[in-house]
């Protein structure tokens, strides 16, 4: 197991280049947790079909990311002559309820604000997303204590220019 020396005052600590992932080599929590309802979300999500936006596929200026049909006569919203029409978003296409609020890492995302949040969540189960609005310099306070309390931080990026990321 590599350990991280714990000196905030130490400049390559708190100066990680955008793009770089905190834990990427440090050891930390390498089996993956809570893989088997990570797999049973994908083996839903197999079998959910690809939902076209209606005359997608007509129309070139139309993206096919879903829309919902509103005209009143649309067959795909009326489910009416179903041949060759896409399905419609329905809420039986949902993924299991245990894997919902996963990070693909297995572990739950939790957004933290400041250094009192840390304190509720459990290292082993839950994962840190840094709230956007907080400052570099709380930023930096709450990566330490992270580091200390060996939790995995889902943005971890701090530049020492002062610019968030």
């Amino acid at each position: 197991m590599i350990k991280f020396p714990y000196n905030p005052s130490q400049s390559w600590f708190v100066t990680l280049r955008a793009g770089t992932y905190l834990f990427k080599n440090s050891g930390f929590n390498l089996m993956p947790i809570n893989k088997d309802k990570l797999e049973l979300r994908e083996k839903s999500a197999n079998n959910r079909p690809e939902f076209a936006r209606p005359e997608s596929w007509r129309y070139k200026r139309l993206e096919s990311n879903w829309r919902k049909p509103k005209g009143i006569d649309s067959h795909q919203r009326k489910q009416k002559s179903r041949r060759g029409r896409p399905g419609i978003v329905k809420v039986g296409y949902g993924g299991p309820k245990i894997a919902r609020g996963l990070h693909p890492s297995g572990y739950t995302d939790n957004l933290v604000f400041n250094l009192n949040d840390i304190e509720k969540f459990n290292p082993k189960t839950d994962g840190l997303r840094i709230g956007h609005s907080v400052g570099t310099k709380k930023r930096k306070e709450i990566i330490v204590k992270a580091i200390e309390k060996k939790f995995k931080v889902f943005n971890a990026r701090v530049s020492a220019s002062g610019s968030k990321s």
